[in-house]
């Protein structure tokens, strides 16, 4: 019988500060990018039209972590979380199941930290301003983690009484969509139900980070802005066949050799923005390496925190 150490949402976020998920996922996506940490394709178990649920695993840092999670955006009018799971972190030594931790605070830190890394990397030498459109708590992630770096955030939600008191809480400021579509680097966080920048809409200089299409039927960005924008995204090989990705190259007008992925850049086997007037676009659909990022380094600060343990 294993005794298995028990992270709830309130635990996760008290172990794993916005900058050290940051810190995190950076160096995930380096040791990716060098084949030194692995990562079996996502796995969807579609719940069609209201959601869809979500197997995930990776191998890391002599760990393995497998993250069965939801995704039902019409669970916030039921009262009811989009995001719901369990992420489960094992020994790869001798298969010892250490722990299992709240999915929803690791999705959420882990999406904040993706989003700001890649928005970090891309931006232009005189980029000041975040836009995040989107209050949920992956919004609110990627807001948060934006003010611990030192950035102005505009927070932008369509309902305005959790958008005031979002942006009130964490220290954003409230603003219109054109307000906060308009900033130099713009992190989209939404159902992916509605396209928010259509053909010709991202200006030169701009940053866009594309965080809510991660599955089927997904689309943030027009087909043709895709197409004009110089285009990152987290996997080829996930984001192409279920990020914003996917309508692009099935319209023939992305390939493999269009899009580089950000791991690349950041181990420096590829070249991120080339000059201050390049307009970048990151397409996001969540890899479980990043959540193996955040679940170490919550189980880093286990003793610490007078966590419960479980008998399984």
């Amino acid at each position: 019988m294993a005794r298995v150490i028990f992270f709830s949402g309130d635990a996760v976020r008290r172990a794993v500060s916005p900058q050290r998920a940051y810190d995190g996922v950076h160096e995930a996506f380096i040791a990716y990018a060098r084949g030194e940490w692995t990562m079996p394709p996502k796995v969807y178990v579609p719940a069609y039209p209201v959601g869809d649920f979500r197997a995930m695993p990776a191998l890391g840092a002599g760990h393995a972590l497998l993250k069965w999670v939801t995704s039902f955006p019409g669970n916030p009018a039921k009262g009811l979380p989009t995001v719901t799971g369990l992420v489960l972190l094992s020994d790869a030594t001798d298969g010892t199941l250490l722990a299992a931790l709240d999915a929803g605070a690791v999705t959420a830190l882990r999406t904040g930290a993706a989003a700001v890394l890649a928005a970090e990397t891309l931006a232009s030498s005189s980029a000041s301003v975040a836009g995040v459109i989107g209050a949920g708590v992956n919004g609110e992630a990627a807001a948060n983690t934006f003010l611990a770096r030192g950035r102005r955030v505009l927070l932008h939600d369509r309902d305005e009484e959790r958008m005031r008191a979002v942006a009130g809480r964490i220290g954003a400021e409230a603003a219109s969509a054109d307000e906060a579509l308009a900033a130099d680097l713009v992190v989209t966080v939404t159902p992916g139900r509605e396209i928010l920048f259509g053909d010709g809409s991202i200006r030169p200089g701009q940053h866009v980070s594309l965080m809510g299409a991660d599955g089927p039927g997904k689309q943030e960005i027009a087909v043709g802005e895709l197409a004009r924008v110089r285009v990152f995204c987290d996997d080829w090989e996930q984001a192409s066949h279920n990020g914003d990705l996917v309508h692009a190259v099935g319209a023939g007008v992305l390939r493999r050799e269009n899009v580089t992925e950000l791991g690349a850049v950041l181990a420096g086997d590829a070249k991120g923005r080339r000059n201050d007037d390049e307009s970048t676009v990151f397409d996001s659909t969540g890899l479980a390496i990043q959540d193996l990022a955040v679940a170490l380094a919550a189980y880093e600060r286990a003793d610490g925190l007078d966590l419960p343990r479980l008998d399984l």
